[in-house]
C-alpha cells in the first residue's frame, strides 16, 4: 500500500504542476548547528524572526507533533530572458524573476491544499497535516536535498541536475508513513566558483554561507531601512531583489520554461523604465502590484530602491524627479533622493540639495544631503 500511495502522491502532485517531488521522514535537522552559527554571526540581519525560529526549526514535530513525513515539492518558475539591451540599460529596472508574476505563495498553497485533500482521500483515512511555502519555519533546502529534489548549491540555492534552481520549494508535513528517497541528489557545484565570483557586493562570503547583510536581494526587499552608503553603487539597476547568482550557474543553461501561466511575466515587470515608476504613490503601488510579490517591499521600500536604481544611471534628466523626490514626507525617501543627487551632480541638483537642506529637520537626512554636496564639490 505504501508504494502505491506514494506513487500515487508523485503523480498527482505532477499534475498539479510540482516539476519536482520527493519525500523524507521527519527527524531531527542535520544542519540547525550551522544555521545557529550562521545566526550568531549576525548574518541575518535584521531578519529578527528567524533568531524567534530558531527553536521551531530543530524536527518537523515542533510544527506538527503528528508528522511522520516531509513531502518536498518544487515548481518551476523559469519564464523568458528580458532582453538584453534593456535589462543592462541602466534607465530601466531589473525585478527577480520569481516576483514577475503573480504571488507564488498563494498560487502554491492552493495547489498543495488540493494535493492534501487528494491524499486524505485516497488513504481512506483521518490524517494530520499542514502545508508551507516559503513561509513557516521550517530548513525546507535540507529537506528537498534529503528527498533526492537537489543538492544545497555554492550560492546557497537548491540545484537539480537536470533543470537548475529556477523553483519554489514548499512542503507538507503529514502524519503518514511512506517510502522515502534512499539515494543521495546527483551532481554538485564541482569546482566552480562563479556564482561566488558574480555577485556585486561579495555577499557569498565562502561556498554555501551568505551574508544576508550585503546581499541585494535582502537590501532591497527584507530590509525596511536605509541602504547602506557603500552598497548603494553595487545596486546598479536591481529594483526588487537580485538573480546574479543563479543567472550566472551553469546549471541552469538546463531550465525551461514554465507550464504555470501565473509565474509569467505581468505588464512592465519585465524591465521598467525608471522614471515612470518615481511618480507612484501608495495607492498606485497598492493596485499595481496587487496579488505580486512585490508588494513585500511596500510602497516606501521599493521607491527607495527605484531611487538607488536612478543614482546609479547618473543622467540629469532625473533631476526634476528627485527634486519632487527630496521634498518627500517620508525621510528615508528624501536621504535617498539626496543621494541620488549627488551622484548625479550638476548644478541643478546642487540647487535642490542646497534648498531642502534649509529647511531639513530630520539629522539622517541632514547628513545624507551634506554628504551629497561633498561628493559634488569634490
Amino acid at each position: 500500500m505504501k508504494s502505491t500511495l506514494t506513487q500515487k502522491i508523485h503523480t498527482r502532485s505532477n499534475e498539479l504542476g510540482f516539476e519536482l517531488v520527493g519525500i523524507s521522514p521527519a527527524k531531527d535537522s542535520e544542519t540547525i548547528d550551522l544555521y545557529r552559527k550562521w545566526l550568531e554571526n549576525g548574518y541575518a540581519g535584521k531578519m529578527e524572526y528567524l533568531k524567534r525560529h530558531l527553536p521551531l526549526k530543530e524536527n518537523p514535530r515542533t510544527l506538527l507533533k503528528e508528522t511522520k513525513s516531509v513531502i518536498s515539492l518544487a515548481m518551476n518558475y523559469y519564464s523568458v530572458d528580458p532582453p538584453t539591451d534593456l535589462s543592462e540599460d541602466p534607465s530601466h529596472g531589473q525585478i527577480s524573476r520569481y516576483a514577475w508574476g503573480d504571488d507564488y505563495h498563494d498560487v502554491i498553497r492552493d495547489k498543495l491544499q488540493q494535493l492534501v485533500d487528494y491524499i486524505k482521500t485516497t488513504a481512506e483515512s483521518e490524517l494530520q497535516s499542514r502545508v508551507f511555502v516559503d513561509s513557516g519555519p521550517i530548513l525546507e533546502r535540507e529537506y528537498a536535498q534529503n528527498s533526492g529534489l537537489g543538492w544545497i548549491g555554492k550560492n546557497t540555492n537548491l540545484i537539480n541536475w537536470q533543470t537548475g534552481s529556477w523553483y519554489f520549494l514548499s512542503e507538507i508535513l503529514i502524519s503518514l508513513e511512506l517510502e522515502y528517497n534512499t539515494e543521495p541528489a546527483r551532481g554538485s557545484c564541482g569546482t566552480c566558483t562563479k556564482c561566488i565570483e558574480a555577485c556585486p557586493t561579495d555577499a557569498i562570503l565562502e561556498p554555501n554561507v551568505l551574508d544576508s547583510r550585503l546581499c541585494i536581494s535582502y537590501l532591497t526587499i527584507e530590509l525596511k531601512d536605509s541602504i547602506p552608503k557603500e552598497l548603494r553603487p553595487q545596486i546598479g539597476n536591481l529594483i526588487f531583489g537580485c538573480d546574479i547568482c543563479q543567472e550566472v550557474c551553469p546549471w541552469n543553461s538546463k531550465a525551461v520554461p514554465t507550464s504555470e501561466p501565473a509565474f509569467h511575466p505581468r505588464k512592465d515587470n519585465l524591465v521598467p523604465e525608471l522614471l515612470t515608476l518615481m511618480g507612484i504613490t501608495h495607492s498606485d503601488f497598492s493596485k499595481k502590484y496587487k496579488g505580486s510579490p512585490i508588494k513585500r517591499t511596500k510602497w516606501k521600500g521599493f521607491l527607495r530602491n527605484v531611487i538607488v536604481a536612478i543614482g546609479n544611471w547618473g543622467s540629469p534628466t532625473a533631476v526634476p524627479a528627485l527634486k519632487k523626490a527630496i521634498i518627500n514626507d517620508e525621510p528615508m525617501i528624501r536621504g535617498h533622493a539626496a543621494w541620488a543627487l549627488g551622484q548625479i551632480g550638476g548644478k541643478n541638483a546642487t540647487k535642490a540639495l542646497e534648498n531642502q537642506l534649509e529647511n531639513e529637520i530630520v539629522p539622517e537626512v541632514i547628513t545624507e544631503i551634506q554628504d551629497a554636496l561633498h561628493f559634488i564639490s569634490n
